[in-house]
């Protein structure tokens, strides 16, 4: 299977609203609970500049999963590090579809001068977990009761990785 990694366009907010919503329907990748409309997906893809891109997986002509940074803060003292999202089309889990955005992810960053990543994740969220265990990314902490799922508080796990930036 060839998955093909690429800067996303305006073409494909429908297929990445499609996948974000199923996010949010499964419960286990964000605190979101009320399905996103266009508006809400172009507006959040218009505040992406170049240093903080979405990404695209795509096979076969069709969008299987898509991932973005953005800014971890907007102070300056943490210009060197981005926070990240991976979603991947339910049907397209645990088949490397994760892995392959996140290297690009990676890739991108290391390029961009950037000298960590960071993300948020639920504890509960063992596929995920899987995924950036294996990618090198390390626990940092809970924050304990940090946001409400479905009425209920609901713990979420922070994770890190450092870059080790490539010099041309």
């Amino acid at each position: 299977m060839m998955v093909t990694v690429r800067v996303a366009t305006h073409r494909d907010l429908p297929s990445i609203l499609a996948i974000y919503n199923q996010g949010i329907e499964d419960r286990v990748a964000t605190l979101e609970q009320d399905l996103k409309d266009m508006d809400y997906i172009t507006n959040w893809f218009n505040e992406h500049t170049n240093r903080y891109p979405v990404f695209v997986a795509e096979y076969q002509n069709n969008i299987i999963g898509w991932a973005d940074l953005h800014p971890y803060s907007h102070r300056c003292a943490y210009g060197g590090v981005a926070e990240l999202s991976v979603y991947v089309h339910r049907g397209w889990r645990a088949k490397g579809v994760g892995q392959a955005l996140l290297s690009a992810l990676e890739a991108f960053a290391r390029k961009h001068d950037f000298h960590k990543l960071v993300l948020a994740t639920f504890p509960f969220n063992s596929a995920g977990l899987a995924l950036y265990r294996k990618m090198g990314f390390r626990e940092v902490g809970v924050f304990m009761n940090h946001g409400r799922l479905d009425g209920k508080w609901v713990d979420v796990l922070w994770m890190e990785k450092l870059l080790e930036l490539k010099v041309e």
